[in-house]
């Protein structure tokens, strides 16, 4: 089984986040695509599986049969690739607005300041 690295994911985007609250929408989209990534990688050690045996077994039906588990498989891959380039890109978005929100705060802050003597 491979580890479940979701809960501390998401504590690292909370603790990069300056230890402000993400939005829940985001946070929400982060487990949403890390569920879907778990489910296929869960299919495609099943699928592994099933090849590594069709394989051994040497039996004609079962080697032709791995031709389309391949092809699962890949496509499978080209899943997950997808699923962690939007997660990329999601957290690169959020992580901007974040930062955005805190430098026109901190600028705000900065211009509310009474001159010093």
């Amino acid at each position: 089984m491979l580890p479940d690295f979701q809960g501390q994911v998401i504590l690292f985007v909370m603790e990069g986040n300056g230890g402000g609250e993400l939005d829940g929408k985001v946070l929400q989209t982060f487990q949403k695509s890390f569920v879907q990534v778990q489910h296929i990688l869960d299919q495609n050690r099943l699928l592994i599986n099933e090849i590594n045996q069709n394989h051994e077994s040497k039996v004609p039906d079962n080697l032709s049969r791995n031709v389309g588990l391949i092809r699962e498989l890949n496509n499978n891959i080209k899943k997950v690739v997808h699923l962690y380039s939007d997660l990329s890109s999601n957290f690169s978005k959020s992580v901007d607005v974040n930062s955005s929100e805190g430098d026109s705060r901190s600028d705000a802050k900065k211009r509310t300041r009474p001159p010093t003597a």
